[in-house]
């Protein structure tokens, strides 16, 4: 089977698969005017997965997530959570979001719009532990129009977990929280999936990725075109780095000839080069005449190898041109 094929299963290369999927897209299109933002998207998520969706900016991340939430309405092909429409899913109080898209209510307190949530929820929680839970006891009298952008953002995972969600749906969830609070908002997305939940979180922190998801998905022009662990991604992306150091001037037409060069950046005297075979792009190297220092060679980071999985992608959508 083909990576193509394996993601276009919805198989998962993390958390292993138990139950019936939690969240199931076959063949899903979705377009806008000439756009086709989604395109043949098929895919599974289980219970008890982490699974962080990547894509460059226009890949079709939102549009899925809106999909997903009964926002917008596939063109063709279908979306069941929990086995039923999007709809009735969160009609039942099994899913949560957090997105970017739209405001919060002003002129209210924190506690008020929190309280309001855990009316409103089939499943809810009681307020004082949404407010614990988020960390935001100590702003829960505060106006929201008062908030910093960080607050915000804890307040919208307040409400996106008011009550017993199955399916927790983030976007972009730590975006203005510092260091401190996007440690203490994983430790408790954690929780969350050790009592069974499933976490979907679309980020632009790479980082974030590597170190919490079990799964990656990544779109490309409205395609899924990887889906595994961070470990698989970076594998797949078949290269490694090179970074030396050149002492005088740097001949960038000789680097850029190397064989085997998928990458080459060139920072003052540092060369950092991505090589699908790092033996032989540095046997070139010295070829050359050229004395690296402060060599170093390792696989790829997930960064990196998002980076030369999507530009793959590109020149193949070119050539079919």
């Amino acid at each position: 089977m083909t990576e193509t094929a394996a993601a276009n299963t919805g198989r998962s290369g993390g958390a292993a698969q138990h139950g019936e999927p939690v969240l199931g897209f076959t063949e899903v299109n979705k377009s806008f005017g000439a756009v086709r933002a989604v395109a043949d998207l098929s895919l599974a998520l289980y219970p008890g997965e982490t699974v962080a969706l990547l894509g460059p900016n226009g890949a079709g991340k939102s549009t899925a997530l809106d999909l997903l939430l009964g926002l917008k309405k596939p063109d063709s092909g279908t979306v069941r959570v929990f086995g039923t429409t999007p709809g009735q899913a969160i009609s039942a109080g099994r899913v949560g979001a957090m997105l970017q898209s739209g405001g919060l209510m002003e002129e209210v307190t924190v506690r008020e719009l929190v309280g309001l949530a855990c009316d409103l929820h089939p499943r809810a929680y009681p307020v004082d532990q949404v407010l614990a839970a988020s960390d935001i006891t100590a702003i829960e009298d505060r106006k929201v129009n008062k908030l910093s952008g960080g607050q915000e953002q804890r307040v919208r995972f307040a409400l996106a977990t008011a009550g017993a969600n199955d399916l927790i749906v983030l976007d972009e969830p730590t975006t203005g929280m510092d260091v401190s609070a996007r440690q203490a908002f994983w430790a408790t997305m954690r929780g969350q999936v050790e009592r069974g939940r499933t976490v979907l979180f679309a980020t632009h922190y790479l980082e974030e990725a590597d170190a919490i998801a079990d799964r990656v998905l990544v779109m490309h022009h409205g395609r899924l075109i990887a889906d595994g662990t961070a470990a698989e991604i970076k594998a797949r992306a078949g290269a490694r780095r090179i970074t030396f150091d050149l002492d005088g001037a740097v001949d960038e037409a000789a680097l850029r000839a190397l064989p085997h060069l998928v990458g080459l950046d060139l920072t003052g005297p540092t060369v950092r080069i991505r090589s699908d075979d790092a033996d032989a792009t540095m046997h070139a190297v010295y070829g050359l005449g050229l004395y690296p220092r402060n060599l170093e060679v390792a696989g790829l980071g997930l960064e990196q190898a998002f980076l030369a999985i999507t530009d793959a992608a590109t020149a193949g959508e070119a050539e079919i041109r």
